[in-house]
């Protein structure tokens, strides 16, 4: 158990570990692989060179070192491709250790935790539950019948009087004398013209009169 829990440090630090020294080695290959570009270019203006001063022995000699040069970064960009694949599959190893330790690490705490509470525990305890709520509603059961005086009295007798008040109560409003009906509200009526007091006749009035009376015959 000692060696379990005390390992894991140690197998993430190695793989830390692992993982930085590919990383390193990464590193030296791309800048050798730098170098080795830088000269065979140089080669190849070398060998333009020789070519253009006739010399082509020296321009051929040029052409082999470019080429030996090629191999070369060819072999460092296959050891490249090596090392990202191991370090791909180092991650990959890595993130799956540590999965499974979680899952690991979850299936402990859920088996620690059943053993804290097992069915039998569950029961007695919603027994227990049910037996309080019991005695609960029993106490406010006996708290809320009448004691004394009040628990002589009969129900059926109290809603029969409480009967005959309402029917007194009924043919009392029904002998009352009926209320007066509220008086219809008054319409303002349009107001008419009042008529004019009657004016003195004077001597043109009767003159008037007389002519219509003559006209009328």
């Amino acid at each position: 158990m000692f060696n379990r829990i005390f390992g894991k440090p140690k197998q993430e630090t190695n793989a830390l570990a692992t993982l930085d020294k590919l990383n390193e080695t990464l590193d030296m290959l791309e800048k050798k692989e730098k170098v080795l570009l830088k000269k065979v270019s140089a080669e190849v203006e070398r060998a333009k060179e020789f070519a253009k001063s006739r010399n082509k022995r020296a321009a051929i000699q040029c052409l082999k070192r470019k080429r030996l040069y090629e191999q070369q970064i060819e072999q460092l960009g296959n050891f490249q491709l090596r090392i990202h694949d191991q370090m791909i599959m180092l991650e990959g190893a890595k993130a799956t250790t540590e999965t499974v330790d979680a899952l690991r690490t979850g299936a402990a705490t859920m088996k620690a935790m059943q053993k804290a509470t097992n069915i039998d525990d569950v029961d007695k305890t919603m027994d227990e539950i049910n037996e309080q709520t019991e005695n609960m509603k029993m106490i406010q059961e006996a708290l809320s019948t009448p004691l004394g005086a009040a628990a002589d009295f009969d129900e059926d007798e109290l809603e029969a009087e409480l009967e005959e008040l309402e029917g007194a109560e009924l043919e009392e409003q029904l002998l009352q004398p009926a209320t007066q009906a509220p008086a219809a509200p008054v319409h303002a009526t349009p107001s008419r013209p009042q008529a004019q007091p009657a004016r003195n006749r004077t001597k043109e009035d009767d003159e008037l009169a007389a002519l219509q009376a003559e006209m009328a015959l």
